[in-house]
Protein backbone atom coordinates (compact mmCIF):
# COMPACT_ATOMS: atom_id res chain seq x y z
CA UNK A 1 0.00 0.00 0.00
CA UNK A 2 1.64 3.28 -1.30
CA UNK A 3 1.22 6.08 1.76
CA UNK A 4 1.16 8.72 -0.70
CA UNK A 5 -2.53 8.30 -1.63
CA UNK A 6 -3.14 10.49 1.27
CA UNK A 7 -1.06 13.31 2.18
CA UNK A 8 -0.37 14.53 5.37
CA UNK A 9 0.68 18.58 6.84
CA UNK A 10 0.66 19.62 9.59
CA UNK A 11 1.40 23.40 10.94
CA UNK A 12 -0.17 26.30 12.85
CA UNK A 13 -2.82 23.84 15.13
CA UNK A 14 -4.41 22.61 11.62
CA UNK A 15 -3.27 18.94 10.29
CA UNK A 16 -4.57 18.69 6.52
CA UNK A 17 -5.13 15.70 4.76
CA UNK A 18 -5.30 15.67 1.17
CA UNK A 19 -7.09 12.78 -1.17
CA UNK A 20 -4.27 12.19 -3.43
CA UNK A 21 -5.10 10.18 -6.75
CA UNK A 22 -5.01 13.61 -9.07
CA UNK A 23 -5.21 11.43 -12.29
CA UNK A 24 -8.51 9.51 -10.99
CA UNK A 25 -10.00 12.75 -9.31
CA UNK A 26 -9.52 10.99 -6.52
CA UNK A 27 -11.36 8.05 -6.14
CA UNK A 28 -11.61 6.19 -3.62
CA UNK A 29 -10.15 2.83 -3.08
CA UNK A 30 -9.83 0.10 -0.23
CA UNK A 31 -5.92 1.61 0.29
CA UNK A 32 -6.87 5.00 0.58
CA UNK A 33 -9.73 4.31 2.82
CA UNK A 34 -6.97 2.57 5.44
CA UNK A 35 -4.42 4.85 5.21
CA UNK A 36 -6.93 7.93 5.47
CA UNK A 37 -8.43 6.81 8.35
CA UNK A 38 -5.38 5.93 10.49
CA UNK A 39 -4.28 9.69 9.36
CA UNK A 40 -7.23 10.84 11.26
CA UNK A 41 -6.45 8.89 14.52
CA UNK A 42 -2.69 10.35 14.01
CA UNK A 43 -4.56 14.07 14.19
CA UNK A 44 -7.18 13.67 16.67
CA UNK A 45 -3.71 12.01 18.94
CA UNK A 46 -1.85 14.62 18.13
CA UNK A 47 -2.01 16.94 21.20
CA UNK A 48 -0.69 20.09 18.35
CA UNK A 49 -3.45 19.30 16.18
CA UNK A 50 -6.56 21.09 17.06
CA UNK A 51 -8.64 21.16 13.41
CA UNK A 52 -8.04 18.74 10.44
CA UNK A 53 -8.89 20.18 6.95
CA UNK A 54 -10.13 17.43 4.21
CA UNK A 55 -9.85 17.90 0.61
CA UNK A 56 -8.31 16.76 -3.03
CA UNK A 57 -5.32 16.71 -4.86
CA UNK A 58 -5.82 18.44 -8.56
CA UNK A 59 -9.47 18.79 -9.72
CA UNK A 60 -11.38 16.41 -7.83
CA UNK A 61 -12.14 16.59 -3.91
CA UNK A 62 -13.30 12.66 -4.53
CA UNK A 63 -14.89 11.60 -7.55
CA UNK A 64 -16.54 8.49 -6.00
CA UNK A 65 -15.82 4.86 -6.01
CA UNK A 66 -12.68 4.46 -8.55
CA UNK A 67 -14.14 2.46 -11.39
CA UNK A 68 -11.97 -0.89 -10.68
CA UNK A 69 -13.69 -1.17 -7.41
CA UNK A 70 -16.97 -0.99 -8.69
CA UNK A 71 -15.97 -3.06 -11.64
CA UNK A 72 -14.80 -5.69 -8.80
CA UNK A 73 -17.86 -5.42 -6.99
CA UNK A 74 -19.98 -6.19 -10.25
CA UNK A 75 -18.29 -9.56 -10.59
CA UNK A 76 -17.76 -10.60 -6.69
CA UNK A 77 -20.88 -12.85 -5.58
CA UNK A 78 -19.87 -10.34 -2.18
CA UNK A 79 -22.73 -7.77 -1.91
CA UNK A 80 -20.50 -6.20 0.77
CA UNK A 81 -16.57 -5.83 1.44
CA UNK A 82 -15.44 -6.56 4.84
CA UNK A 83 -14.32 -3.53 6.89
CA UNK A 84 -12.64 -3.10 10.00
CA UNK A 85 -13.30 0.60 10.48
CA UNK A 86 -17.04 2.12 8.93
CA UNK A 87 -17.35 4.72 6.25
CA UNK A 88 -18.58 6.66 9.22
CA UNK A 89 -15.26 6.37 10.60
CA UNK A 90 -14.36 10.18 10.78
CA UNK A 91 -17.64 10.94 13.22
CA UNK A 92 -15.90 9.46 15.73
CA UNK A 93 -13.18 12.39 15.57
CA UNK A 94 -13.01 14.23 18.73
CA UNK A 95 -11.77 17.67 16.65
CA UNK A 96 -13.11 20.20 14.44
CA UNK A 97 -13.21 18.69 10.65
CA UNK A 98 -13.75 20.73 7.48
CA UNK A 99 -13.97 19.90 4.45
CA UNK A 100 -12.78 21.79 1.17
CA UNK A 101 -14.65 20.72 -1.39
CA UNK A 102 -11.92 22.00 -4.78
CA UNK A 103 -13.90 20.24 -7.07
CA UNK A 104 -15.45 16.63 -8.07
CA UNK A 105 -17.44 15.37 -4.95
CA UNK A 106 -19.66 12.23 -5.52
CA UNK A 107 -20.97 9.21 -4.04
CA UNK A 108 -18.44 8.06 -1.25
CA UNK A 109 -16.49 11.62 -1.83
CA UNK A 110 -19.89 13.32 -0.81
CA UNK A 111 -20.07 10.71 2.44
CA UNK A 112 -16.78 12.08 3.58
CA UNK A 113 -17.45 15.50 3.42
CA UNK A 114 -20.73 14.78 5.27
CA UNK A 115 -18.79 13.35 7.61
CA UNK A 116 -17.08 16.83 8.18
CA UNK A 117 -18.13 19.58 10.80
CA UNK A 118 -17.90 21.99 8.53
CA UNK A 119 -17.83 22.52 4.63
CA UNK A 120 -16.51 24.73 1.88
CA UNK A 121 -16.67 24.40 -1.54
CA UNK A 122 -15.67 26.07 -4.58
CA UNK A 123 -18.59 27.94 -6.83
CA UNK A 124 -17.84 25.55 -9.56
CA UNK A 125 -17.41 22.28 -7.89
CA UNK A 126 -19.56 19.41 -9.39
CA UNK A 127 -21.56 17.56 -6.25
CA UNK A 128 -23.74 14.29 -6.49
CA UNK A 129 -24.66 11.52 -4.71
CA UNK A 130 -25.09 9.53 -7.94
CA UNK A 131 -26.07 6.21 -6.11
CA UNK A 132 -29.30 5.64 -8.20
CA UNK A 133 -27.26 6.41 -11.93
CA UNK A 134 -25.05 3.52 -10.75
CA UNK A 135 -28.19 0.96 -10.03
CA UNK A 136 -27.53 1.19 -6.31
CA UNK A 137 -29.77 2.71 -3.21
CA UNK A 138 -28.18 5.33 -0.88
CA UNK A 139 -25.17 3.62 0.32
CA UNK A 140 -23.21 4.01 3.71
CA UNK A 141 -25.76 5.91 5.63
CA UNK A 142 -25.82 8.79 2.80
CA UNK A 143 -29.26 9.40 2.68
CA UNK A 144 -29.79 9.80 6.60
CA UNK A 145 -26.35 12.01 6.95
CA UNK A 146 -27.84 14.13 4.19
CA UNK A 147 -31.24 14.79 5.72
CA UNK A 148 -29.55 15.95 9.00
CA UNK A 149 -27.68 18.22 6.95
CA UNK A 150 -30.13 19.73 4.13
CA UNK A 151 -33.94 18.32 5.10
CA UNK A 152 -35.40 15.55 3.44
CA UNK A 153 -36.93 17.56 0.69
CA UNK A 154 -33.49 18.40 -0.94
CA UNK A 155 -32.52 15.11 0.29
CA UNK A 156 -35.22 13.61 -1.71
CA UNK A 157 -34.20 15.13 -4.86
CA UNK A 158 -30.18 14.27 -4.54
CA UNK A 159 -30.70 11.13 -3.39
CA UNK A 160 -33.48 10.21 -6.07
CA UNK A 161 -32.14 12.18 -8.91
CA UNK A 162 -28.72 11.28 -8.30
CA UNK A 163 -28.37 14.93 -10.13
CA UNK A 164 -24.92 16.92 -10.05
CA UNK A 165 -25.21 20.32 -8.53
CA UNK A 166 -22.55 22.82 -8.36
CA UNK A 167 -20.77 24.58 -5.54
CA UNK A 168 -22.95 27.37 -5.71
CA UNK A 169 -26.09 25.96 -5.33
CA UNK A 170 -24.85 23.56 -2.84
CA UNK A 171 -24.49 26.79 -0.82
CA UNK A 172 -28.10 27.84 -1.50
CA UNK A 173 -29.69 24.66 -0.11
CA UNK A 174 -27.12 24.39 3.15
CA UNK A 175 -24.99 21.79 2.02
CA UNK A 176 -22.23 23.81 2.54
CA UNK A 177 -21.39 26.41 4.43
CA UNK A 178 -19.45 28.42 1.71
CA UNK A 179 -18.86 29.19 -1.45
CA UNK A 180 -15.83 30.27 -2.81
CA UNK A 181 -14.17 30.95 -6.05
CA UNK A 182 -11.92 28.42 -6.61
CA UNK A 183 -9.11 30.36 -5.82
CA UNK A 184 -10.34 31.91 -2.93
CA UNK A 185 -11.08 28.56 -1.56
CA UNK A 186 -8.32 27.10 0.40
CA UNK A 187 -7.13 30.48 1.73
CA UNK A 188 -10.51 30.84 3.36
CA UNK A 189 -10.65 27.37 4.66
CA UNK A 190 -7.40 28.31 6.91
CA UNK A 191 -8.47 31.34 7.33
CA UNK A 192 -11.51 29.91 9.65
CA UNK A 193 -9.24 26.47 10.56
CA UNK A 194 -6.85 28.92 12.40
CA UNK A 195 -8.93 31.12 13.82
CA UNK A 196 -10.83 27.96 15.70
CA UNK A 197 -7.87 26.43 16.73
CA UNK A 198 -5.97 29.75 18.05
CA UNK A 199 -9.29 30.42 20.00
CA UNK A 200 -11.30 28.02 21.11
CA UNK A 201 -11.12 24.92 23.50
CA UNK A 202 -10.18 21.57 22.12
CA UNK A 203 -12.37 20.15 24.83
CA UNK A 204 -15.46 22.34 24.25
CA UNK A 205 -14.97 21.22 20.79
CA UNK A 206 -15.00 17.79 21.45
CA UNK A 207 -17.53 17.50 24.46
CA UNK A 208 -19.91 19.81 21.67
CA UNK A 209 -19.35 17.17 18.65
CA UNK A 210 -20.26 13.90 21.14
CA UNK A 211 -23.27 16.16 22.56
CA UNK A 212 -24.75 17.25 18.97
CA UNK A 213 -24.57 13.93 17.52
CA UNK A 214 -26.40 12.15 20.54
CA UNK A 215 -29.17 15.10 20.22
CA UNK A 216 -29.82 13.23 17.00
CA UNK A 217 -31.50 10.92 18.66
CA UNK A 218 -32.88 12.93 22.10
CA UNK A 219 -35.63 14.54 23.03
CA UNK A 220 -35.35 18.26 23.80
CA UNK A 221 -35.82 17.51 27.77
CA UNK A 222 -32.77 15.15 27.20
CA UNK A 223 -30.68 17.01 25.46
CA UNK A 224 -31.48 20.01 28.62
CA UNK A 225 -30.23 17.45 31.24
CA UNK A 226 -27.71 16.03 29.45
CA UNK A 227 -25.77 19.72 28.71
CA UNK A 228 -26.12 20.49 32.81
CA UNK A 229 -24.23 17.25 33.05
CA UNK A 230 -21.30 19.39 30.99
CA UNK A 231 -20.08 21.05 34.27
CA UNK A 232 -19.17 17.79 35.59
CA UNK A 233 -16.76 16.78 32.68
CA UNK A 234 -12.99 16.66 32.70
CA UNK A 235 -11.51 20.20 31.91
CA UNK A 236 -14.39 22.21 31.74
CA UNK A 237 -13.97 24.02 35.02
CA UNK A 238 -10.51 24.84 33.43
CA UNK A 239 -11.18 26.05 30.26
CA UNK A 240 -13.94 27.95 31.60
CA UNK A 241 -11.71 29.71 33.60
CA UNK A 242 -9.22 30.17 30.88
CA UNK A 243 -11.87 31.69 28.31
CA UNK A 244 -13.42 34.20 30.46
CA UNK A 245 -10.19 35.38 31.60
CA UNK A 246 -8.05 35.70 28.88
CA UNK A 247 -10.99 37.65 27.21
CA UNK A 248 -11.06 39.47 30.30
CA UNK A 249 -7.42 40.03 30.18
CA UNK A 250 -7.74 40.84 25.73
CA UNK A 251 -5.31 37.89 25.12
CA UNK A 252 -4.52 35.11 22.93
CA UNK A 253 -6.16 32.12 25.20
CA UNK A 254 -4.30 29.29 26.56
CA UNK A 255 -6.28 26.11 26.17
CA UNK A 256 -4.77 22.43 27.11
CA UNK A 257 -5.10 19.80 24.60
CA UNK A 258 -7.46 17.16 24.46
CA UNK A 259 -5.67 13.82 25.89
CA UNK A 260 -4.80 10.80 23.02
CA UNK A 261 -7.40 8.18 22.92
CA UNK A 262 -5.84 5.01 24.68
CA UNK A 263 -5.51 1.92 22.33
CA UNK A 264 -4.57 -1.12 22.78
Amino acid sequence: MSNDVVLYDAADGVATLTFNRPDRLNAWTPEMEERYFDLLDEADDDPGVRVVVVTGAGRGFCAGMDAAVLSERVRSTELRRERQRPIGYPLRMRKMMIAGVNGGCAGIGLVQALCCDVRFAATGARIATAFTRRGLPPEFASAWLLARVVGTGHTSDLMLSGRTITGAEAQAIGLVNRAVELDDLMPTVYEYARDVAANCSPRAIAYAKADMQADWSRTYPEAEVNAELLYERPGHREDFAEGVTSFVERRAPRFEPVEPRPHG
